[in-house]
């Protein structure tokens, strides 16, 4: 029996099977190298599959030179996430930081204000977090959460959401012209796909945790998040930090679409290196390593 969105238990089903492979391919991703995607890896996928994995190794490659060329020429990055809940920025996320270094490529992903910054000027807990030279900071959700959560479900009064857009353009331009190179992405979900998710999510004991109260909200509140929405784009949409949507019902092709943009969107070059030497270990004939107890040994289970 299918609910009013046309969706049945079998669709739920088989969405758990894909997000537990989903899973699965994050952590062969890890384990992946140029040498392993021949015949013997690709037995048994897909030809999407296959082509995923290539481009998505591929695209990470070239985010390494963009890591090394940001450190190189000390260039500040921000990348903003926003989007509908279990729309995927998470995922995006996880798959640009895999290779990198966490101490280049950080991310920012603050929860709600306790008492004492609901009492500060609104985006100075977000200012604390931003890049200095060298440094990429991805935002999962941001200081648009005022014109997005807290503007739907009542957090922030009317005179404190007009404020936000009358110096949120300001607020983005002085970054901007403080030398940050600032992108904006909003990953855009139907309702009928963010609903299977999250009945996959209800489902999966695994995937439990992602659900909060504020999730159930914005499905019974979609029609008010979309107009938040409009309004957020129309007035936030400026040339100095545009947004930029990504279609993400197919999470894989989100991924490489979202990769491959923000890779355009930063002037970065092979940064030559100095061949690097192994120095020979000192050997000391007197020294000899102490005994350690048995007792101090993880088990070898496996």
């Amino acid at each position: 029996m299918k609910d009013r969105l046309g969706i049945s238990p079998e669709d739920v089903m088989h969405k758990i099977a894909r997000d537990v492979m989903d899973d699965y391919d994050e952590s062969l991703e890890l384990e992946m190298e140029d040498g392993m995607l021949g015949a013997p890896f690709a037995a048994g996928m897909t030809e999407h599959d296959y082509q995923y994995f290539r481009e998505l190794l591929r695209l990470q490659g070239e985010l390494v030179k963009l890591q090394d060329w940001v450190q190189h020429t000390g260039q500040k990055v921000v990348v903003l996430f926003e989007g509908r809940d279990a729309a995927g920025k998470g995922g995006v996320i996880k798959r640009i930081t895999q290779r990198l270094n966490p101490r280049v490529v950080r991310v920012a992903a603050l929860p709600a204000p306790n008492d004492r910054e609901r009492t500060q000027w609104y985006f100075q807990r977000y200012v604390a977090h931003l890049p200095a030279a060298g440094e990429i900071v991805l935002f999962d959700r941001s200081w648009y959460n005022r014109a997005g959560v807290e503007k739907v479900m009542g957090f922030c009064t009317n005179d404190q959401y007009e404020e936000f857009f009358r110096t949120v353009p300001d607020f983005e331009k002085m970054l901007v012209s403080s030398g940050i190179l600032l992108v904006k992405y909003w990953f855009s979900i139907t309702d009928e796909e963010q609903h299977l998710r999250f009945l996959g999510r209800i489902h999966d004991p695994l995937k439990q945790w992602k659900l909060s109260p504020m999730d159930l909200q914005s499905r019974v509140r979609w029609e008010e998040y979309t107009k938040a929405k409009e309004v957020m784009l129309e007035r936030t949409h400026i040339p100095e930090a545009p947004w930029w949507l990504v279609h993400a019902d197919d999470k894989k092709k989100a991924r490489l679409n979202c990769i491959a943009h923000f890779l355009a969107q930063v002037p970065y070059a092979d940064v030559d290196h100095e061949n690097v030497v192994l120095p020979e270990r000192i050997r000391h004939p007197d020294y000899s390593r102490l005994p350690v107890p048995a007792s101090m040994y993880v088990p070898e289970v496996y």
